[in-house]
């Protein structure tokens, strides 16, 4: 394989990887800084295999958030045309033996942890990408409130209110991961079941949608902290 070869290969792998997120801090893992190091072998048939080193802020970050992310890499990066074979390692974690040996073996996290699960994360997706959107809604509606809306009208705004930015294209990518419609008519505000928000609960949604928003900011800037103490040499600067 040549060194051009290798560096093509590479660099999709990380575009891949840039597809998965921190379940709970709804950013990519390449910005994170999760990802330590990744490495491009050809197969002698022809085939490549790569293997992706992950390190996470602690020892001790919950393992469900970790499996998830390990797994979604390893399917992330297994799905490019020409990769026949993955291998995720996470690095320094309590569980990692577990982990990877997992995610290795297509377990599962109920396969991983045996009576720590009641079936598979499902439910936790779910339960972030709803936190997600919200924190992207509020982005969204920041930008109607900017334009001069009152708050108490924007319970009979539509999605195609929302001029064309980074916030409504995050928040379109947020409802279609929900399955809610992502229609210009659409309501812009609508519950976790995907019904509208009736106007005397606007004021309350969006202080929820704040909320959860801030939560999340912060807990990813001192995730970004805890891991530049932990490996002062920014993840993303180890050469692949």
């Amino acid at each position: 394989m040549t060194a051009a070869t290798r560096e093509t290969l590479t660099s999709r792998v990380r575009r891949a990887l840039a597809t998965v997120t921190d379940p709970e801090l709804d950013e990519p893992i390449t910005e994170l800084g999760f990802v330590a190091g990744i490495e491009v072998r050809l197969r002698e048939d022809r085939g490549h295999e790569v293997s992706v080193r992950l390190r996470l802020p602690t020892s001790f970050c919950a393992p469900n958030f970790a499996c998830l992310m390990v797994a979604d890499a390893h399917d992330a990066v297994l799905a490019l045309p020409s990769v026949d074979a993955v291998d995720i390692v996470l690095e320094d974690h309590f569980a990692a033996e577990e982990i990877n040996a997992g995610v290795a073996a297509s377990a599962g996290f109920g396969g991983v942890f045996p009576g720590q699960a009641g079936g598979e994360l499902t439910e936790l997706r779910e339960t972030f990408r709803r936190k997600a959107h919200l924190a992207c809604l509020e982005l969204a509606v920041r930008k109607l409130v900017e334009q001069g809306w009152q708050v108490d009208a924007l319970g009979a705004g539509s999605l195609g209110d929302v001029p064309d930015s980074p916030e409504r294209r995050s928040l379109l990518r947020r409802r279609a991961d929900l399955g809610l419609p992502t229609d210009p008519a659409a309501p812009l505000l609508v519950g976790d079941d995907g019904g509208p928000v009736t106007a005397d609960r606007v004021a309350t949604r969006l202080r929820f949608a704040k909320a959860v928003r801030v939560g999340i900011e912060g807990n990813a800037g001192l995730c970004r902290g805890l891991l530049h103490t932990r490996y002062p040499r920014r993840a993303e600067e180890v050469e692949p």
